[in-house]
């Protein structure tokens, strides 16, 4: 097993057997102000194809369906997809980031929330290029992960946190423009917003 294989294999088992906790953990999370600015950036009055990327148990799945979109899952953890399309009544691919193979140009947008930073900065190109492929022309991507200078471990979760301008790098070098950026949560002075949200539009080819 590789090194990018093992980085994947050991986070997506410590989800696996945390499954349950995880779920009765974030399944109240307020992601209100992520999927406004997400959705705020993307055509109106439009079913839109979305693609939760790291769709976990499908909080987010269920509640792009009830706005009448066609939302698709995608994660690396078979229980997670299980209990996602479960909860949700929506499709989802069990794949990993770094494998993923998506259709070309099919979705308007990528909801990537609270999901990206796991994927190690070796592979995170290769992972931002194959989402610009999926998107349509000018579709939207939205990433929200916990911000800093470090990659590596966290327990069994393999975790490479980014600033805006590190992130602003692989984005543009991938054909993605910023189109906006905040710190979460809403209200509090940067240092206690631990978390940085981006919508960014992909630059047809």
């Amino acid at each position: 097993m590789d090194d990018i294989s093992a980085k994947e294999t050991t986070t997506i088992k410590h989800y696996e057997h945390n499954a349950d906790a995880f779920w009765s953990g974030t399944k109240d999370h307020d992601v209100s102000q992520n999927i406004k600015a997400f959705l705020a950036a993307l055509p109106k009055d439009k079913t839109l194809n979305i693609l939760d990327f790291g769709c976990g148990p499908g909080r987010d799945l269920k509640h792009f369906k009830s706005l009448g979109h066609v939302p698709i899952g995608l994660d690396g953890s078979p229980t997670f997809c299980k209990m996602a399309t479960q909860y949700s009544g929506c499709p989802t691919l069990n794949q990993t980031f770094a494998t993923m193979t998506l259709p070309f140009e099919h979705f308007d947008g990528v909801f990537a929330n609270a999901s990206m930073f796991h994927v190690p900065s070796s592979q995170l190109l290769n992972v931002l290029n194959k989402l610009h492929q999926c998107l349509r022309p000018n579709g939207i991507l939205f990433t929200s992960n916990p911000r800093g200078n470090a990659e590596g471990w966290q327990g069994q979760r393999y975790g490479h946190y980014q600033e805006l301008e590190g992130s602003k790098a692989f984005l543009e070098q991938a054909g993605f423009e910023i189109l906006t950026h905040y710190y979460r949560p809403e209200g509090k002075p940067q240092e206690q917003q631990p978390w940085l949200a981006i919508v960014s539009r992909q630059i047809p080819r």
